[in-house]
């Protein structure tokens, strides 16, 4: 391919399939194989297993934090990709084991590990962002529940736990749907008053997390702004914006802020 071809120009500024070429009528036989590789790591992220328990124990040891196991009312991988709304609340063990916790006195946040439709992007950098989160939030004095971690969990799960914990915001880390190419990507949500029948336009979202995107640490300090706009505000969703300037978003991999979809 030339480099007069434009195309060919910004294809060194992406990881985007743009500028594959051509062989006859097909695409290079290069360009299929490589489709179908990250096809199939795709496929691998959404169904790759968490070992929460390592998980578990990689956080109290790095953090200090007690943690709990819990997990959605999908029992199983087949099921939760089948049924997004059981990924979406908890078990009836889960939801017993929250109800009888004693949050006294009521935090102000609850903080949720959830697989969602990567665990590879949970595995990769769902720790160095927690790691990057929790100072800050100690610096500004606010109260975390124990950090909990769910298994086959959808975004709308924080609204369930944050509601029993009775905290009066929620943040979800949770694996992003995988893209071509971009199979390890990792979104922090948040929604302010947590309770079931929450809307999506009533939470953010920062996507996108990863080394080759937006790093943990970016990550983090974005988050952190937002949710200091959260307690200020007492409110989260499509009236709370990211006033970041544009070019802190570029320099930093760029940050999706925006509602569920």
């Amino acid at each position: 391919m030339s480099d007069g071809d434009p195309w060919s120009r910004l294809r060194r500024h992406t990881t985007a399939r743009i500028a594959l070429g051509r062989a006859g009528g097909s695409l290079p036989t290069e360009e299929l194989l490589d489709f179908q590789l990250a096809h199939a790591r795709a496929r691998d992220a959404v169904h790759h297993p968490i070992d929460f328990e390592g998980l578990a124990q990689q956080i109290t040891e790095r953090t200090g934090r007690e943690t709990l196991r819990l997990e959605s009312a999908a029992a199983d991988r087949a099921t939760y990709l089948r049924r997004p709304d059981l990924g979406r609340r908890l078990s009836v063990p889960s939801r017993a084991a929250l109800s009888g916790f004693d949050t006294a006195p009521a935090p102000e946040i609850a903080v949720v590990i959830g697989d969602g439709l990567s665990g590879l992007a949970v595995e990769r950098n769902a720790l160095p962002l927690l790691t990057a989160l929790l100072p800050p939030l100690d610096a500004r004095g606010w109260q975390l529940a124990p950090i909990t971690l769910v298994r086959n969990a959808r975004v709308a799960i924080q609204d369930e736990i944050g509601a029993l914990l009775r905290a009066r915001l929620s943040v979800i880390l949770i694996g992003e749907r995988p893209g071509l190419g971009v199979p390890d990507s990792l979104a922090a949500y948040f929604t302010w008053a947590p309770r079931p029948g929450r809307n999506d336009s009533e939470r953010n979202c920062i996507s996108n997390i990863r080394d080759a995107g937006l790093s943990p640490g970016a990550a983090a300090e974005r988050l952190i702004g937002l949710l200091d706009a959260a307690f200020a505000r007492q409110l989260s969703g499509v009236a709370l914006k990211d006033e970041s300037p544009l070019e802190a978003l570029g320099a930093q991999g760029g940050a999706a802020l925006g509602r569920e979809t």
